[in-house]
């Protein structure tokens, strides 16, 4: 009886030590669901609202299919039945962009001022969503720059944008300060940066990757800057809020683990894709040394002038230390190998090629793939290069480009990645205080239209009514933010899963089950 009674001790130790599901996020953690206003709203010309530059992208048919956001999920016009899917999901956050078109519809015309249509509608949406216990999470910038600002000045390519951008960031601070108490500045800077200004993939489409990518990603950090210290100086004593920025990285994984070049390379990636911006305001208040060197290195070859600005010691005291927390994009990995090349200007500075292991699954997206063991890798980077920073998970989810409701896929993304992000912060300590999927609707997804579908509620684009329907994931996210992570997730328990390492297969078994097993297996043959 002794022995039995032990047997069946040790399997359940063996059961309870070795699988991964039976884990929670701290008491306190925070979950939440996000949109952005052009992919949602609707709506482009009303009440007031201004064109901005992707309005221009996609009337000028550069968008897939020549998609445009004039409709998108009708956001604008559906504000309390969308409020009722964000409160089925039993989330603490809906995020959610501000329209500067509808607030400041003409901000170089100043006589113009604000637009009261706008102020209203996003009172009625923060309003509607505290009637219903979620709270606001709003970010001041997603990409929308008004149009005059870009055909007048040269958008984030001018200094002049930068009081521009603090005046409508006053606006919102004076008028929904008292409710909204989580702020971002800007929506991944380097993306508006890079693809706006430096490939032309994005709005407004500039083609100019030499010298504008820096100077705008200079204008964006001063820019945030001065948001920060605006609201620490005139609104935080009444209104104690927090204000953060939301940046985006892949996970930058050495090609070759053990090869030293590699890891270099990954560690250079890593810097000028997130270090660039996160680098000024988490770490030393100037750019990551490895990107001032290998810009200069590159400028000096073929005899240009030096192309990444400088900021003066007051510029870095005023960057340095101005946020309240990180928010994190992070989607996919990349794997890094160096790469010399001539080709000037961003990314070929950075000297490395990028690319993706075929076993990996894909998504929807050309560039997303399936890599939820990265997910934890680029958090404990965080860790170690920002002291631990406080971070906010503002975007993670997965494209299909049919919408289907019975996305099985995406309820097995979610479950990995929020997972590897339980054992972030579980089992390495990851200062994570929550997670934000994205997104509540299929949007329209920028340059690919309406082809590429992220939403947990699939939007009917042929409906002129753009009826909603919750899919699969929908539920399967309601229940992990329910339960405040895994309880009994079946399939997390048993199914066969990617070890933490990339480019292999296996299943989360780990060293305490097979050193249990071996143990149970020897006092068996011992006693009997």
């Amino acid at each position: 009886m002794n022995l039995l009674r032990f047997v069946i001790l040790s399997i359940l130790y063996v059961k309870v030590t070795s699988e991964p599901c039976n884990g929670t996020f701290p008491d306190g953690f925070k979950w939440g669901i996000a949109t952005s206003a052009y992919q949602v709203e609707g709506a482009w010309n009303e009440s007031g609202k201004s064109r901005h530059i992707w309005d221009k992208y996609t009337h000028d048919g550069l968008a897939y299919n020549h998609d445009r956001g004039d409709k998108a999920g009708d956001s604008y016009h559906h504000l309390e039945e969308d409020v009722q899917l964000v409160k089925k999901l039993h989330v603490n956050y809906y995020r959610f962009s501000i329209s500067w078109t509808r607030i400041i519809p003409h901000p170089t015309k100043q006589s113009k001022g604000v637009n009261n249509a706008g102020i209203d509608y996003y009172n009625r949406l923060i309003n509607e969503l505290i009637k219903n216990d979620i709270e606001p999470f709003v970010t001041i910038y997603h990409w929308d720059l008004p149009l005059s600002l870009q055909e007048e000045l040269g958008g984030w390519n001018s200094s002049d944008v930068i009081d521009h951008y603090v005046r409508y960031a006053d606006v919102l601070f004076n008028n929904f300060g008292d409710r909204v108490k989580h702020w971002l500045t800007f929506n991944e800077p380097w993306v508006i940066c890079w693809m706006g200004y430096g490939s032309a993939e994005y709005a407004p489409s500039v083609k100019e990757p030499i010298f504008t990518p820096y100077r705008c990603g200079h204008n964006i950090l001063k820019a945030h800057a001065e948001t920060y210290h605006l609201y620490k100086r005139k609104y935080f004593k009444t209104q104690q809020g927090k204000v953060g920025i939301t940046l985006n990285t892949d996970n930058m994984h050495p090609k070759e683990e053990k090869n030293a070049s590699h890891k270099a390379a990954a560690e250079r990636a890593q810097q000028f894709n997130l270090g660039w911006f996160a680098n000024p305001i988490f770490g030393t208040g100037d750019y990551p040394e490895v990107m001032k060197e290998y810009i200069m290195k590159k400028s000096r070859k073929l005899k240009l002038l030096p192309r990444l600005p400088t900021f003066n010691d007051e510029e870095k005291q005023k960057l340095k230390g101005s946020a309240d927390f990180l928010g994190l994009n992070q989607y996919t990995t990349s794997l890094v190998e160096p790469y010399t090349t001539d080709v000037i200007g961003y990314p070929g500075d950075v000297d490395v090629k990028l690319s993706h292991d075929p076993k990996w699954k894909t998504s929807g997206s050309t560039w997303l793939f399936v890599t939820p063991w990265g997910f934890r890798e680029v958090l404990n980077w965080i860790k170690r290069e920002y002291n631990n920073v406080r971070v906010y998970i503002t975007e993670n989810g997965i494209t299909d480009n049919n919408g289907t409701l019975n996305d099985v896929f995406r309820v097995r993304y979610y479950r990995e990645y929020i997972h590897n992000l339980l054992r972030a912060v579980r089992d390495d300590g990851c200062n994570v205080q929550g997670y934000i999927a994205w997104c509540l609707l299929d949007t329209f997804e920028w340059s690919s239209g309406n082809h590429e579908k992220f939403g947990l509620y699939q939007v009917d684009f042929s409906d002129p009514n753009r009826k909603r329907t919750a899919k699969k994931s929908a539920g399967y996210y309601s229940r992990i933010v329910r339960d405040n992570g895994f309880k009994n997730d079946e399939e997390l328990c048993t199914r066969e899963k990617e070890v933490s390492t990339p480019g292999n297969s296996g299943s989360y078994m780990d060293m305490n089950y097979f050193i249990v097993l071996t143990f149970l297996i020897w006092t068996i043959k011992t006693f009997s």
